[in-house]
């Protein structure tokens, strides 16, 4: 999807929503949110993720993955929504647009967007 909208997946900043296991759960355990962790990893991707759900210092000890604390607009050339926690439902498709750049991609793994905020859904 980032090579389809002309970003350079090498490099990219991208945002994760969501790392646990379900949503409104702190449970790491048998996320699968690794799994795209480590293969943007592969293409070199510069990876935040925010989780308001899941323990900053278990995420690093269990994961190796630090969890960022704060979010900021405009930073992002890409965006997954990952895991469907409340917090961001409430936010909503253009608080969440906002974060990316003004060519970001934000693919919604879990359909809680409007179609005119997602550019791709799972």
């Amino acid at each position: 999807l980032m090579t389809q909208h002309r970003i350079h997946v090498a490099q990219a900043k991208v945002l994760i929503l969501g790392l646990t296991f379900k949503e409104n759960c702190p449970d790491i355990r048998n996320t699968r949110v690794t799994d795209i962790i480590d293969e943007l990893h592969r293409y070199n991707a510069e990876i935040e993720v925010f989780d308001p759900w899941a323990d900053p210092e278990e995420s690093k000890q269990e994961l190796g993955i630090e969890l960022v604390d704060q979010l900021e607009n405009n930073r992002y050339d890409a965006i997954i929504l990952s895991v469907a926690h409340r917090q961001f439902k409430e936010m909503g498709g253009e608080a969440i647009r906002a974060l990316g750049k003004k060519e970001s991609v934000v693919f919604d793994v879990k359909y809680i967007l409007d179609n005119q905020f997602a550019d791709a859904y799972l």
